[in-house]
């Protein structure tokens, strides 16, 4: 009976996600809608949705479990996390709305790169589109695999099997619906979310008293232990934990947002610039509200389970921990609501990232070098096409439950933030960064990053500990400079470009 109401629920999510999909599909006219929702959206949606398909099963997984495993002191890619989204709407996001805009209504991340420099070779829009088109195969393929696991988990179901029902899903709403269904299904995911994250710490404070109880329970399993998990500094003085290592690699977290291409679309779509400013301040309250009871599920579940045999549990997979903590402080109607969320989380960021990788394929590969005149109604055949085969490319990876490229998406965010981030935000405030300065940081940062996962553990020590994200955007950002001042020049062109924008947006932002 328990699995029975938990399976309802989840199957009653699943309908209405592709009842959104066939309304937003009598929405859906041309290519701009179906990539952009045709630069429509208002301010709910696009904070929800950029934060919906931001966070992921990171958010009820990932976040919580390296609360429960590491303590107090993993909360600080929490706030690292919070800057960082904060800067990036409130830098990036009115800027890139207007520049995409003007700059030949660009519809993708390689269409701006291309159109902001006036790049007639396309070198730009190929590099680009091919990075993108790589690594969200390969978030996909984590994503289905995820999602996969959690029914699989939940309620026993063959792997395969959740497999196929989840990804022809989430194929199913984003091949119809295209870019509004994707923020609007993202809009109801994020609510989903932070409703589950309210109330899950919420009940554990009840049932165990009050924080303050809390963190004497967690004190006294440090006492007994040896750990350090009530502490936020880690046992270390503030002062020493502050200029460590682990502390730098936790708050640089935060760089990654300038360069995420699913985040980056949102800004693209929002109505207007006025609606990025509301936007802003819905998207970072929701951030913070969703990411303390984040903290608090990881945290108050040391205490809460401590001496069970869900400790024992935990102790080999700390990421399970909201499933658990949901199965055992709810009736199974209400725990399949919140393991529900955890599905929109997955979902979330799957139909992002499958939407930018068919737009790569439709806007950047194929009427960028196979058919530039092709009409609006080809290229959004070609664009549901798209999203077919990159989710079965995405599905066969996923069939390997033990996949290595698992392993490889968990350094995806540092790829994307040293590759594209200082090459977006730079263009965005630096009137002399050209075309061959953009390529430099772009291949620079890319490069960093994955030499930095090869070979940091033959570097020993600190240098072991460093996040890749970190040397990544400083070769980055030098590359961009040194490449920009000292190459060949933009044309006069770019230039004037740069002014109109900036004119534009003058008492905008």
């Amino acid at each position: 009976m328990e699995n029975i109401a938990t399976l309802v629920t989840f199957i009653l999510y699943l309908v209405m996600m592709l009842g959104i999909g066939v309304y937003a599909y009598k929405q859906t006219n041309d290519l701009s809608d179906y990539i952009l929702g045709g630069r429509r959206l208002g301010r709910w949606v696009t904070a929800l949705s950029a934060g919906a398909s931001d966070m992921s099963g990171w958010l009820l997984m990932g976040l919580p479990g390296a609360l429960y495993a590491g303590g107090f002191s993993e909360a600080w890619i929490a706030l690292g996390l919070i800057l960082g989204a904060y800067w990036n709407w409130k830098i990036t996001a009115p800027r890139l709305r207007v520049y995409t805009q003007h700059v030949g209504n660009a519809l993708t991340l390689p269409d701006y790169f291309t159109n902001r420099f006036r790049d007639e070779s396309k070198i730009l829009r190929l590099v680009s589109a091919t990075i993108i088109l790589v690594f969200f195969t390969i978030y996909v393929a984590s994503g289905l695999t995820a999602g996969a696991k959690l029914f699989e988990a939940s309620f026993g179901m063959d792997y395969y099997i959740a497999l196929f029902v989840g990804g022809a899903v989430i194929i199913s709403y984003t091949f119809i619906g295209g870019f509004l269904a994707v923020s609007w299904t993202d809009m109801v995911q994020g609510l989903l979310m932070a409703a589950a994250l309210v109330v899950a710490p919420i009940v554990m404070i009840i049932e165990l008293g009050s924080i303050g109880q809390v963190m004497d329970v967690v004190q006294q399993i440090d006492q007994v232990s040896g750990s350090v998990k009530s502490d936020l500094f880690a046992g270390k003085s503030a002062i020493d934990y502050l200029f460590s290592v682990s502390f730098i690699s936790l708050m640089a977290w935060g760089l990654g947002y300038y360069g995420q291409p699913h985040l980056l679309a949102r800004f693209m779509a929002a109505q207007s610039v006025k609606e990025v400013h509301g936007a802003r301040r819905i998207a970072m309250s929701w951030m913070t509200l969703s990411m303390i009871g984040a903290v608090g599920v990881g945290l108050f579940s040391i205490a809460y389970f401590n001496g069970t045999e869900t400790a024992a549990a935990l102790a080999n997979d700390s990421e399970q921990v909201f499933i658990l903590a949901s199965k055992v402080l709810f009736n199974p109607w209400i725990a399949g609501f919140l393991l529900a969320a955890i599905l929109a989380a997955v979902m979330s960021t799957i139909d992002s990232q499958l939407l930018v990788s068919s737009s790569a394929i439709t806007e950047d590969f194929y009427r960028g070098f196979i058919k530039p005149a092709a009409s609006d109604k080809e290229l959004v055949t070609i664009g549901r096409i798209a999203v077919l085969v990159v989710a079965v490319i995405a599905m066969t990876i996923a069939t390997d439950k033990d996949s290595k490229v698992l392993g490889l998406v968990a350094n995806a965010w540092a790829g994307f933030g040293a590759a594209f981030g200082p090459v977006v935000l730079i263009s965005l405030v630096w009137r002399k960064m050209t075309k061959w300065g953009a390529l430099a940081g772009m291949i620079s940062g890319a490069i960093t990053v994955v030499l930095w996962i090869q070979f940091k553990a033959d570097l020993g020590g600190t240098w072991a500990q460093l996040y890749e994200m970190i040397p990544g955007v400083i070769v980055s950002v030098a590359s961009i400079i040194l490449v920009s001042l000292y190459g060949p020049q933009n044309e006069q062109q770019v230039g004037e470009d740069f002014d109109h924008v900036n004119l534009t947006l003058k008492g905008n932002i």
